[in-house]
């Protein structure tokens, strides 16, 4: 079963509010076809791209974006989620606009096709909703539809933190991959990484999706990752990862945070969004879960890592000329190695560029310390930080009068290599 996330005693803060679909689910789905109606509008009219990455829209400090779309003298098509209104662009300068609130579909297809027009473009695209059960044609769409102005501003805050760690996770891979983008038709952000061979043909049958277009989509191995406000078979905001094809053994693969779990009905990694939200350090448990969920696609599938991944960028730093090359600079001193000790297990953790290595341990007894695994994500390798891990459960035990077994053998290696410290160990 789904593990269901809890408001109570969550904390709102700038950049990760407080997000609760099912209060605000009749203004999400009514937005989900605003995008629609405007995705379709920009797919018509712009070159395809890879994996429909033409038909995409961007976050933007004010809300989401088309980019430039060839139509007329050029058109941008805004959704300004501050003052609620959807405002166009064009070439040779000319502006339109109109407000976001109760509406029903087809009076916002309207206003928009006008809008199109004022700008100088061809309002000409497919009016029938994708990816949405029970389709109506947006000119036909006469229910009435609410709006929450509250709710789709913390929707739009929630996406501006999310951009922010999905496109520090972006820079750390060298081979082909997505920009990081919101497709309308499933209403999802995404990052989506390739192993540069190609898939299985797939098999299609997504509802209200072309088949040609779902198999083009995936005519290549992919680990990917994104998130959806609810829905879907969600009635709670989620974070996703998964692999096509997906490799053997992948969803058993240990994924963190230990919030993250397999979702049998969906065939993928979920994480809700509140376990994030909540989280101590919302960025690096967010990390987490997109460094562990690649990791475990790649190695299962056997990707070639060595000419794939990299450190993650850093700004007005240059990649190193041998871009493959990690940061092997130590950890910061100020990056602390933290503890979480539980009555029957544990774990040590360090947090470095948003980045979480772990190590964890058993007890066996009120005299004995287990160590069981040591995990260093690959953009933290050679910082030695599974060694300060290690050495911060040597002076803990020191300290407690606990001996440790290092069953891990990376911790084991570890002691081998620092005799001082196997004065700890159990004889």
């Amino acid at each position: 079963m789904p593990r269901q996330p809890t408001h109570g005693g969550s904390k709102m803060n700038n950049r990760w509010p407080d997000l609760d679909y099912l209060s605000w689910r009749e203004t999400c789905s009514a937005l989900h076809l605003y995008l629609q109606v405007v995705g379709k509008y920009r797919l018509a009219h712009t070159p395809w791209l890879n994996h429909s990455w033409n038909a995409t829209l961007y976050v933007t400090p004010r809300g989401l974006t088309t980019s430039s779309i060839p139509d007329g003298a050029g058109v941008e098509i805004l959704f300004d989620f501050h003052d609620h209104r959807v405002m166009g662009v064009s070439g040779d300068g000319r502006t339109a606009s109109f407000d976001l609130g109760p509406s029903t579909v087809a009076e916002f297809h309207d206003r928009f096709v006008r809008l199109v027009s004022d700008l100088g473009g061809k309002p000409s695209f497919n009016g029938q909703p994708n990816e949405v059960p029970h389709p109506v044609p947006f000119r036909e769409d006469d229910r009435d539809r609410i709006y929450d102005r509250d709710a789709v501003q913390r929707f739009h805050q929630a996406l501006m933190a999310i951009d922010r760690v999905f496109k520090t996770f972006r820079t750390s891979f060298l081979g082909k991959s997505s920009p990081v983008h919101l497709f309308w038709g499933s209403f999802d952000l995404a990052v989506t990484r390739f192993s540069g061979r190609t898939a299985p043909l797939h098999a299609g049958g997504i509802p209200a999706l072309p088949d040609d277009v779902a198999q083009e989509a995936y005519d290549r191995e992919v680990s990917s990752v994104g998130f959806w406000p609810g829905g879907g078979g969600l009635d709670y905001p989620a974070f996703y990862a998964y692999a096509y094809p997906a490799p053997q053994g992948f969803r058993n693969a240990a994924i963190m945070p230990d919030a993250a779990f397999w979702h049998d009905g969906l065939s993928e990694f979920i994480l809700p969004y509140d376990a994030v939200q909540s989280a101590a350090d919302p960025d690096a448990a967010l990390m987490a879960f997109l460094v562990s969920s690649y990791e475990a696609a790649a190695d299962l599938a056997h990707w070639d890592r060595e000419m794939l991944d990299c450190a993650h960028g850093r700004p007005g730093v240059v990649r190193p000329q041998n871009a493959r090359q990690l940061n092997t600079a130590p950890a910061p001193d100020d990056a602390k190695v933290e503890r979480e000790d539980g009555s029957s297990k544990g774990r040590y953790r360090l947090v470095v560029d948003g980045f979480e290595a772990e190590m964890t341990y058993s007890r066996a007894g009120e005299g004995l310390m287990i160590i069981d695994h040591t995990d260093v994500p690959s953009a933290l390798r050679g910082r030695k930080i599974g060694e300060r891990m290690v050495r911060q459960a040597i002076e803990d035990a020191r300290r407690d009068g606990v001996a440790i077994i290092p069953l891990c053998p990376f911790a084991k290696a570890q002691i081998d290599r620092h005799p001082e410290w196997q004065d700890v160990l159990k004889r």
